[in-house]
């Protein structure tokens, strides 16, 4: 058999359930549906996970359709030892290029016998202590879940344009020593934005992202803003970066996004250089998504990775998980 004969991709959607409802600005759920890539070569096999992102069109059979799609490709491109940059002219950055970057990482590692970690340049096996997202609620009940967060040094609260002051500030009385960082997914209406940023820098809030869809964020560029911005549906890939410099303070990677760790690295560099603090995020996927996502979390002051926290059941074996948020590295799992 030759060596173009030898990799085989599998493709399969797997279902995890939620502890409890995840909720937001756009709604609610139950379960995670993640896509799942298996690359296998003479023997030995490289995973990766993705989530459709369906605020952006993409559902996990639409991702399954692009990953089979590309299968000859793929296939190709790893029995011949592909350099993984060739995925970024041949998938666009997307969920389903994500799981197979993903998959060719783990694969080189488990190949090589050279971590992902190292390939990627860093001395050590990575670790992060992600924030930990509280589902947006009433007041109340998001005090409550900030109660039985304590130990996590940051907590990361899901707002709409309700009682948005409220939330924060039962958050603040319940976790006095957490640092809070706030998300509204796009829901705060324009007119309301300053006068929402300065009510919740008064309230210790450290970032606020995304408070508007982007086709309404130009006022950002004029308005004062007390509270550093970050942009996650504003930002995609590398030609968005111009514009949010200009609107925005933070960017956050998300892998599933930007197409897999290959790019992100590219995009964190970018970024910096423009004077963008970059941020890692994560949509609601296990432990498998989150391992590539460690080694770009490395030096940055906010990691939101808590996904599989909010699981009913992670993987076994998964990352470390800490109750205080700290994330250690499973070479078991993904990346050797």
């Amino acid at each position: 058999m030759s060596r173009e004969e030898s990799a085989r991709l599998e493709v399969a959607i797997e279902i995890f359930p939620i502890r409890g409802r995840f909720a937001i600005s756009r709604g609610s759920r139950t379960e995670s549906r993640v896509v799942t890539v298996t690359i296998e070569r003479d023997g030995v096999s490289g995973r990766g996970e993705c989530v459709p992102y369906a605020h952006f069109g993409e559902t996990p059979d639409g991702v399954v359709a692009a990953i089979e799609s590309s299968r000859d490709w793929i296939e190709s491109a790893a029995a011949r030892g592909a350099e993984r940059r060739e995925l970024l002219d041949a998938l666009p950055a997307g969920a389903a290029r994500n799981a197979i970057d993903a998959a060719l990482w783990d694969l080189e590692a488990r190949s090589s016998g050279v971590p992902a970690w190292r390939a990627a340049g860093l001395e050590a096996p990575p670790t992060a202590r992600t924030v930990r997202t509280l589902s947006l609620d009433d007041p109340e009940t998001m005090g409550e879940q900030a109660a039985a967060l304590r130990d996590f040094a940051t907590l990361k609260l899901k707002l709409d344009g309700g009682p948005d002051a409220e939330r924060v500030a039962a958050v603040r009385e319940a976790a006095p020593g957490a640092t809070l960082i706030v998300d509204a997914n796009e829901a705060w209406a324009p007119e309301l934005v300053e006068e929402r940023l300065a009510t919740l820098a008064g309230l210790g809030v450290a970032m606020v992202e995304q408070p508007v869809a982007p086709a309404c964020d130009d006022l950002l560029r004029t308005i004062e803003h007390p509270v550093p911005l970050c942009a996650d549906e504003a930002f995609h890939t590398a030609a968005d970066l111009d514009r949010v410099a200009e609107r925005y303070d933070m960017v956050n990677l998300k892998l599933d996004k930007t197409g897999g760790v290959t790019c992100a690295l590219d995009l964190r560099r970018e970024a910096e250089a423009r004077g963008l603090e970059a941020m890692v995020g994560c949509m609601v996927g296990t432990s498998l998504s989150m391992a590539p996502a460690l080694i770009l979390a490395q030096g940055l002051r906010f990691v939101d990775l808590d996904g599989p926290y909010l699981l009913a059941r992670d993987r076994e074996p998964g990352l470390g998980l800490g109750a205080d948020g700290r994330m250690t590295w499973n070479a078991t799992l993904w990346g050797g």
